[in-house]
This record gives structure tokens, C-alpha cells and sequence, in this order.
């Protein structure tokens, strides 16, 4: 179980969390590597499936200028983004990032997408355990939220695996599919910091 203190503040928030092979590291927009793993994810139809990106990445270009954004905002500490990398090649498997964050509730909204050369690993499932934890003992939050659209059962179950219970279903609170305009419902679930660690293995 974390330790929860009176007075959170973040403790090693530059230390990337590994573990399971994995290791979540920072984005860097000068890298081609990295814009090109980024363009690719945001790209694939089974991101799009399920997301619907305020502002789309069609080109190497953009992906660069998402990456700046991103690594804007986190400045500004909204959000901790995460690539998701191979701990031994270091190749990007995808990415994780703890978004919403909200100092006063101590609390954030985490999200993640996964290549699909890596899918079938248990990438997501562990990538989503090292978050969550390093949320609660380096950041220092009480609740993170997890929401995934209506039908998106693996999303579901990696939720579940990693500690993150059902606790509803938000009536159109996500866009549809390449539609901002249209709304469908989503699942939510959530996680505490005193809740039990789960068991992956």
C-alpha cells in the first residue's frame, strides 16, 4: 500500500519509473525516433477508434509540434508524459501520461496508447502499474481516474489487473470516433492511493 502524506509534494519526480522491462522515459521532439514512434500511434486506426484528438497529427511536423506542446504543459505541471520504452533497446513502445493532475484534490486522470508491434505483451497492463505507482509515491496523489470509451473491453480489463475498480459509466463524455462533434459514454474507473497494490504476476 503507498504511503499517503499530510502535506504531498513531489519527492523524485526526474527518476523514470522502471520495471517489468519496461521503462517510462521523457519524449524528446528533436528526436526523429521519437516524432516518428509518436506520428505512428497517434496515427493507427486503432488509436483513432477509440480517440478522437482535439488537434490531429498528419505529419512528422505535427508530431513535433504535439511533442512541444506537450513538454509545455508539463512544464507548467499539468501533466507528467511518459514514452514508454523497451528497458533493454530502449525502442518507444508507446505512451503513458498522467494528465488533469490537480494539486489541491491531489488528483489526475491518466491515459496511454501502445504501438501495435508491441501490443500482446502485457505492455499497457505494466506500463499502467508503473504509473499509477510512481503517481502515489513520487507525485504524491490521492485518486487517479481512467476513463476509456463504451465497448472498449481491452482497455476494461487492464484497468481492472492493475487496481483501477468500475465505478460508472459517464453518459457523453467522450467524443465518437473522428467525430467532435457527436458524444458517446465512457467507463470510469479510478484508483486510490490506499488501495492494495494488485498482483501482476
Amino acid at each position: 500500500m503507498a504511503q499517503i502524506d499530510e502535506q504531498p509534494a513531489a519527492r523524485r519526480p526526474d527518476i523514470p519509473p522502471h520495471g517489468h522491462d519496461l521503462r517510462l522515459d521523457h519524449w524528446n521532439p528533436d528526436s526523429p525516433a521519437h516524432t516518428e514512434a509518436w506520428l505512428r500511434g497517434r496515427t493507427d486506426l486503432d488509436f483513432l477508434r477509440w480517440n478522437t484528438p482535439l488537434q490531429p497529427d498528419i505529419d512528422l511536423a505535427g508530431a513535433r509540434a504535439a511533442l512541444l506542446r506537450q513538454r509545455e504543459q508539463a512544464a507548467g505541471g499539468g501533466c507528467v508524459p511518459f514514452r514508454i520504452a523497451d528497458a533493454r533497446s530502449g525502442t518507444t513502445l508507446g505512451h503513458i501520461g498522467i494528465n488533469m493532475i490537480d494539486r489541491v484534490s491531489r488528483s489526475a486522470r491518466v491515459g496511454y496508447w501502445v504501438l501495435p508491434e508491441a501490443r500482446g505483451r502485457r505492455v499497457a497492463t505494466h506500463a499502467l502499474a508503473l504509473a499509477a505507482r510512481w503517481t502515489f509515491t513520487e507525485l504524491g496523489l490521492y485518486r487517479l481516474e481512467l476513463g476509456h470509451a463504451l465497448g472498449h473491453e481491452a482497455s476494461c480489463r487492464i484497468a481492472q489487473t492493475c487496481g483501477f475498480p468500475y465505478e460508472g459509466t459517464l453518459r457523453g463524455a467522450m467524443f465518437e470516433a473522428g467525430r467532435p462533434h457527436a458524444f458517446r459514454d465512457a467507463h470510469l474507473h479510478a484508483r486510490l492511493a490506499s488501495d492494495p497494490e494488485p498482483s501482476l504476476d
